[in-house]
This record gives C-alpha cells, sequence and structure tokens, in this order.
C-alpha cells in the first residue's frame, strides 16, 4: 500500500557546511527505479564534483556493482557502503578477497526447518536471469549482483507468522534480516549508518567537523537518514515509503518533492546554494 506523505518545506541549512560529506543510496535515490539511470541527477553530480564534495555511495549493491558505477559518476577516490552496509569498499580498484560471510549465511537458511527455509528464496536460488526479471537489470550486471561476499538478499512469500518465526531463528544465529526497498537482505550486522559514522570521522579536520548529508527512499535508510546532520527522504511511488520521523518535526529530516535522481538533483543544488 503506498503511503503518501506531505513534503517538508524547511530552509535547507545543514548545521555546518563548510566540511560537506554526502551519503546516498542508489536504487530508487540516485538512480531511477526502473530504468536504473542517473541522468537527471547529473547538475548536482557535477557541482560536488567541482567542489571536491565526497559522495559516499551507500547501497544493498555489491562491490562487484559499485566499482563500475561509482568510476561513471567520477567519484572513484571515495569509498563505498556495499550490500546494505555490510561491507565496505576502499576507494580506488582495490584487491578484493572473497569473505566467509556469504557461504556461513547459506549454510545458516539450509539449517532452517523446512517450512521456514521454503518460504525464502534469494539470489544464490536465482539465475542471473531471474534475477535480471526480479530487478530489471541486464543479465551481464545480474550476475556482478551475484558476486556477493557479505549479505543475501531476496523475497519472502509465506505468511507473517512464519515470516517472525524465520527472523526469530536467524536472529539467534547472529543473522540480521533489514527491509530494503525491492527485498529483504540477510547480514551478519552492519548497516548504512553505522558505516557512515565510522567514514564521517576519517573527513574530520583538526579544526573543522565533517557535515554529513544522507538521501534515502526505503526502510533500510532509515538509520542512516537519522543519523546524519541532515537526512533527505527521497519519495518512491513504487514502495509504501518511509513513513514520517521524529526529525521531519524540526527540519534534521526533509522530503524532497519529487521522485528518484530529479528529487535528488533539486536537494542537492539547493544544498549547494546554501553552501555558499
Amino acid at each position: 500500500m503506498q503511503v503518501d506523505h506531505e513534503p517538508v518545506h524547511k530552509p535547507l541549512k545543514p548545521a555546518n557546511t563548510a566540511n560537506m560529506i554526502v551519503f546516498t543510496d542508489l536504487d530508487g535515490t540516485l538512480l531511477d527505479h526502473e530504468t536504473y539511470s542517473y541522468a537527471e541527477a547529473g547538475g548536482a553530480l557535477a557541482l560536488l564534483r567541482e567542489r571536491r564534495i565526497p559522495l559516499i555511495l551507500a547501497s544493498s549493491k555489491t562491490a562487484a556493482e559499485i566499482l563500475p558505477l561509482r568510476e561513471k559518476l567520477g567519484f572513484q577516490h571515495c569509498e563505498a557502503i556495499v550490500e546494505n552496509g555490510a561491507g565496505l569498499l576502499a576507494p580506488g580498484n582495490p584487491d578484493r578477497n572473497a569473505a566467509t560471510d556469504y557461504q556461513q549465511i547459506l549454510d545458516i537458511l539450509s539449517g532452517l526447518p523446512n517450512e521456514l527455509r521454503a518460504g525464502f528464496t534469494g539470489f544464490s536460488d536465482w539465475s542471473a536471469q531471474e534475477v535480471a526479471d526480479r530487478t530489471g537489470l541486464s543479465v551481464q550486471n545480474s550476475e556482478l549482483a551475484k558476486q556477493r561476499y557479505f549479505s543475501e538478499p531476496g523475497l519472502w512469500s509465506g505468511d507473517d507468522q512464519k515470516f517472525e518465526a524465520f527472523c526469530r531463528q536467524l536472529k539467534a544465529k547472529g543473522v540480521m534480516v533489514q527491509q530494503g526497498g525491492r527485498f529483504i537482505s540477510l547480514s551478519f550486522g552492519g548497516n548504512k549508518a553505522g558505516q557512515m559514522l565510522e567514514l564521517q570521522k576519517r573527513y574530520h579536520t583538526t579544526d573543522q567537523r565533517a557535515c554529513s548529508i544522507a538521501l534515502g527512499d526505503a526502510e533500510n535508510d532509515i538509520a542512516m537518514l537519522e543519523a546524519a546532520d541532515l537526512g533527505v527522504i527521497i519519495p518512491n511511488p513504487d514502495h509504501k515509503g518511509i513513513p514520517r520521523l521524529a526529525g521531519e518535526a524540526d527540519g534534521s529530516i526533509i522530503r524532497a518533492v519529487t521522485p528518484g535522481p530529479n528529487g535528488w538533483n533539486e536537494t542537492i543544488q539547493t544544498l549547494l546554494a546554501n553552501k555558499e
């Protein structure tokens, strides 16, 4: 069910804009939910590059997916938060050794009672063609999406009661369940907010604290939005959206007026206009 929220029109004045760092979700936020295009955000992206403001991609996407996208965007010198915060990608083109988290998660899934395991299907269960059909990605990009190190996204097809049991049994094994825009994601912990706060510390200078701006469209972005100096909710008509958050009362969280990269572009351009 779609939840409609009235955009909050408040002056976009972060607490400290002198040392800005931008953290952004991808699908449905910087990237169009259907086409995965970021073309409408081109103006804001160019301004960020021009002013050397770091852009940290924070997504459910894998390191293999993020690397070429980060380079196309022109922010390969910045870190990226991958697999819903379960992992971190260093700047540049780092060597990546396969972590053991992913196989452990699959082993725990296999150990669940049949009636619970049968309710969940994930990327490990689907071919690249099936991933493409479910996400709208090309088959080639779906192959990259299947190269997972830290988490398993998927869909639940059972009833709510069994889903609660599914989550309880995974939690008992140390596996977190997070709801994203398209899929639920299973991991051993770590989220976008925690990774953001750690990265933000790296950008502090001796005389100036970095100011974090976070943008997202789905439930798995809420913690990141709430932890940032300014959180920006990007509307997404393709899912139920983010409920009203406490920070909206004082303007520490705002809502963009338009969805996807268009709303992203408008918000960042306005923030940078205030930055002068």
